[in-house]
Parts: structure tokens; C-alpha cells; sequence
């Protein structure tokens, strides 16, 4: 099983949803940088459950603990490894889903792959490892932010109802992250409706990279757009994911969505910020799709471990939307693809080596 991400900048999770503990071991990281655990503790507050009616009632503390690579304050070059206990597992609601497989779920994937699988809330196929992501994401943040490169992201469509406007700022006092204040709303009632009827609904997030340099992405086969949708497709619940122009480019002709350039940058930004699996200095901007989640508490159709057909009933507690949260995973895995390709980038140019070692 791989359970690793990146090639300079890389990280290795572990854990399940309801096993002792969860985490992941970030590598690559340059020596010197400040890890400020506040901030990467802020960062698992904007994922963790438990916060709202409109999320699971989970109620996880997520506290992070550093265990090695940071010496008073400071990466120290070597592997940072970074612990997050669970403390609110209920294993007991998946007793009755031991032997069956719940629909939607990657319980009869990993069952017919591996020949068992951890029934309790999915295991390592959880949703709730992503909070390891959000830690690795924090420390590419840390990155990031010395070099003036900011990500961001929101909700920017929940059960069919589109963003009209996206306000990043709005997101910072929105407990669905919406984008879109006058949508906001709208989007809290399809939630609710859905919860209250058992079941749940889809959402897409908006990632947006600003101030990202030229000349991220290694061609041909590590292009970063191919790298992005990557680990954006590796996240619980994503479908499908858009760069830039996305799905509507195919409607367009080339003389629409070819971006005109000036001497002062890009006139437009079909392109999404990305060129030949290489950054051109525009914003990098990308749209990730969330499927509804697959924990719905209706009566469906399964079968068990001997193939027999089975009533499935769940019990526990489940997002509604996943998006949501989600988009806190997708903003941290784009900050953890950026802060990858600024290493592999410094050896792209022999001006590049000279700078450190002449």
C-alpha cells in the first residue's frame, strides 16, 4: 500500500479512524524554517469535526504533537513527524456493518484487494486520515508563506446551487466556507434538508494559489497540473477536479480560450495558471468536485462477505456534505504540491546551483 506523497518535499501518513492514533512524517524540508505549532494547530482546527450542525458530531480535539525534527522552534532538516490521538471513536455504531459492505464506501474494494479490511468507520480508508494531510499541508504553508505565496480556498457549490461571486474573505466568517455570501444560505438549507432526511449532498471547492512563480512543474511526466489533480483525486470523496477554464474549455474555440499576453503579464486566465504542466505566473486556480457522502442513513441494497444480499442500515456520525472540510484537505494538498515543485525547481537552471555553492 503507498501512503506516500511528493518527491522533495514528501510526507508518509499512518494511522485509521479508529485505531489509537493518526500522523504523518513530512520530509524534505529545508533546515532553518520557524514550525510554528500554533499555526499548524490553527490549520487542523479549520478541518477537525465537531464545530457545527453542519458537520459530523465528531468530537475530535486533533491536537498535534511534534515528535522529532524541530530543534528550539526550527526544522532541522531531518524528518518532522507529527502524532494526532484519537479521542472520540464510537466503534461500536459499525458493529452491524461488520460483514457487509456499506455502499459507496471502499469497503468491498479493500476487502476483495486485501482480504479484510477495518470495518470501524472504514479504517485507513477513512476520511478522517486527511487531518495528517492538513498537518503536512500546515508545514508547506510555513514554506510558502517566506516566499509570499499564499493558497486559499472556499465552497463554491453545494447541491447544485453555483457561486455567482467568490470572496475569499468571506470564508473566514462562514462556518460552510461558502464563497459566495448571498448563496451562503441557500447552500446551509440544502445541507439540513438533506441531514434531516438521512442523506447527504455534494459540493465543490475552489483552490486558488496567489503569487506562484513561472516555472513550476517538470515536463512530461511530472507536470503540475498532472501532479495537482494528483493529489487532489487522492482525497476522500473527489471525482473530479478542473483547472482554470476546466469542463467549459471544450464548448469554447481556441481564439476564446487562448489567454492574450502583454507586456505586463496575461490578459485573461483560461489556462488556470499553468502552461504546458508549467506554471506562468498567473494565480493557479482549480475547482475540486466532492461527491455526496457515501455515509447515509436510508435502507440500501448490499451484499456480505459471502456475496449474499443484504439490508444495510448505518449508524455513527457523518458529514453531510464533505466538501466543506474537504476544501481545507484540497487548499493543503495544493500548498504541499507548490512547495514540492519550488525544490525540484531550483535545480532546473545552472544559475540556480551557482547561486548556492560558487
Amino acid at each position: 500500500m503507498s501512503n506516500s506523497f511528493g518527491k522533495k518535499f514528501t510526507f508518509n501518513t499512518f494511522g485509521e479512524s479508529h485505531g489509537k492514533a493518526l500522523g504523518c512524517i513530512v520530509d524534505g524540508v529545508p533546515a532553518g524554517l520557524v514550525i510554528d505549532i500554533e499555526f499548524i494547530q490553527s490549520e487542523l482546527d479549520r478541518r477537525k469535526p465537531g464545530q457545527n450542525k453542519f458537520a459530523t458530531s465528531r468530537n475530535e480535539g486533533d491536537k498535534a504533537e511534534i515528535l522529532s525534527g524541530v530543534f528550539e522552534g526550527f526544522s532541522t532538516g531531518t524528518p518532522i513527524a507529527i502524532i494526532i490521538f484519537n479521542e472520540n471513536q464510537k466503534s461500536r455504531d459499525y458493529e452491524n456493518v461488520k460483514d457487509i459492505f456499506r455502499p459507496g464506501h471502499a469497503d468491498f474494494t479493500y476487502f476483495h484487494k486485501y482480504g479484510l479490511r477495518d470495518y470501524r468507520g472504514g479504517g485507513r480508508s477513512s476520511a478522517r486520515e486527511t487531518a495528517a494531510r492538513v498537518a503536512a499541508g500546515a508545514i508547506a504553508k510555513l514554506m510558502l508563506k517566506q516566499l509570499d505565496i499564499h493558497v486559499k480556498s472556499g465552497v463554491c457549490e453545494i447541491a447544485g446551487i453555483k457561486a455567482q461571486n467568490l470572496d475569499f474573505d468571506n470564508v473566514q466568517k462562514s462556518m460552510i466556507y461558502a464563497l459566495d455570501k448571498n448563496k451562503e444560505q441557500d447552500w446551509k438549507d440544502a445541507i439540513m434538508a438533506a441531514k434531516n432526511s438521512h442523506d447527504s449532498v455534494g459540493g465543490v471547492a475552489h483552490i486558488k494559489v496567489i503569487n506562484a512563480p513561472k516555472g513550476l512543474g517538470e515536463p512530461l511526466y511530472y507536470k503540475l497540473d498532472a501532479l495537482l489533480a494528483d493529489g487532489m483525486m487522492g482525497i476522500n470523496g473527489v471525482k473530479a477536479i478542473e483547472i482554470g477554464e476546466g469542463f467549459n474549455c471544450v464548448s469554447l474555440r481556441g481564439s476564446q480560450n487562448n489567454d492574450h499576453i502583454k507586456s505586463d503579464g496575461f490578459v485573461t486566465n483560461h489556462s488556470g495558471g499553468i502552461l504546458g504542466g508549467i506554471s506562468n505566473g498567473d494565480d493557479i486556480d482549480l475547482r475540486v468536485y466532492f461527491k455526496p457522502t457515501p455515509s447515509i442513513f436510508v435502507n440500501q441494497d448490499t451484499v456480505d462477505t459471502s456475496n449474499k444480499e443484504q439490508n444495510c442500515a448505518l449508524k455513527g456520525r457523518h458529514d453531510p456534505c464533505i466538501a466543506v472540510r474537504g476544501s481545507v484537505v484540497a487548499e493543503s494538498m495544493a500548498a504541499i504540491v507548490i512547495a514540492d515543485m519550488l525544490l525540484l525547481s531550483m535545480s532546473s537552471k545552472m544559475e540556480n546551483v551557482k547561486k548556492v555553492f560558487s
